[in-house]
């Protein structure tokens, strides 16, 4: 009994490593891959103007980027809008945080798409 006490022998309610602790059947990782809403890959080596929260607006060549939306950018130029007029200034290579990113948009124009909120059969 006082091996009992101490935990040495715990027989079938001990559970192991491999215990599924009444917890039903475990997942399994072949779920299907959810679709990017935003497709960048089409935008690669292509102009492109991001705005960020606080107001800041930068254009420049997308070179790469991650599921996070983190964007690497080359030749990029920020827009300064100040009281007196209007400039840009060059800063090359960077890198954007995703989570900073308000608006993105091709600088050659964009393609219309089809409106998915409008009614398919007829009027509303």
């Amino acid at each position: 009994m006082a091996d009992r006490a101490r935990g040495v022998s715990r027989g079938i309610r001990g559970g192991g490593p491999g215990a599924s602790r009444g917890r039903g059947p475990q997942p399994t990782m072949d779920k299907p891959r959810r679709e990017a809403i935003l497709d960048l890959s089409k935008y690669v080596n292509e102009r492109i103007r991001v705005k960020f929260t606080g107001g800041r607006e930068v254009t420049g060549i997308l070179k790469g980027f991650d599921q996070l939306l983190n964007l690497v950018l080359d030749e990029v130029e920020e827009n300064l809008q100040a009281e007196y007029g209007n400039r840009t200034r060059s800063l090359g290579l960077v890198v954007l945080r995703g989570p900073t990113i308000t608006l993105l948009s091709p600088v050659d124009g964009s393609e219309e798409i089809a409106n998915p909120f409008m009614a398919q059969g007829g009027g509303a």
